[in-house]
């Protein structure tokens, strides 16, 4: 006998189930912000392993991961990325701790028989398959993407995510060795004060985002 949810009935929905503590809840999700003020203390590169070593394990295609990731650690090299920045997120580059360059590799599929041993003769195809790769490049890396922004908290770090920016300067000018494509800019560090966070914003409930057939 099937032991489905009744989706008809909204009770088991509004009990709000959940495997994790009120406190893991509020500090991913419900109290987490963009943040936009971080203090003095440095980004430690053990901080950004561990939300390294959490991410990896969200799911991806074939468990393709195409995820790469730029530690902008200097203040020459925030000169650099700032530079490519649209004019509102250039001070937040040069003010952040350390920023993160989120970018998907193209050439994921050399990976695949290491991560994907089931999968490793897709490797083949792949390779004559560009514009293939580049779109599983970019929607996964995107995936994972937001599983390093849940991670970045959940180690106890601030993170403010953005997107406006010269993508194709980035990679001209940051990313050109490693043929990485660029999608956002995560500023991290350790929040001061309340982060300089704007007033927190409504979000759709589950019976406004959501259709069942």
């Amino acid at each position: 006998m099937s032991a489905d949810l009744d989706l008809s009935d909204p009770s088991p929905l509004t009990e709000e189930p959940s495997s994790i503590t009120e406190r893991d809840a509020d500090l991913l999700f419900r109290q987490a912000r963009t943040v936009r003020s971080f203090t003095d203390q440095p980004v430690t590169q053990a901080e950004l392993q561990a939300a390294w070593d959490l991410a990896k394990w969200g799911p991806t295609a074939m468990n393709t991961g195409p995820l790469r990731v730029l530690v902008v650690a200097t203040p020459a090299a925030r000169e650099r990325l700032a530079a490519h920045m649209n004019d509102g997120n250039k001070q937040r580059v040069l003010d952040a701790p350390v920023s993160l360059v989120l970018a998907a590799d193209p050439r994921f599929h050399t990976t695949l028989p290491v991560l994907a041993p089931h999968a490793s003769e897709r490797a083949a195809e792949l390779e004559s398959a560009p514009q293939v790769r580049a779109a599983m490049a970019r929607t996964n890396a995107l995936l994972q993407s937001g599983y390093l922004i849940v991670a970045l908290r959940a180690v106890g770090l601030g993170v403010g995510p953005m997107s406006g920016m010269d993508a194709a300067g980035i990679d001209a000018d940051l990313l050109a060795e490693d043929g990485w494509s660029s999608l956002m800019v995560l500023n991290v560090g350790h929040v001061a004060g309340d982060g300089d966070a704007f007033p927190r914003a409504a979000r759709l409930d589950w019976a406004q985002a959501t259709r069942t057939l």
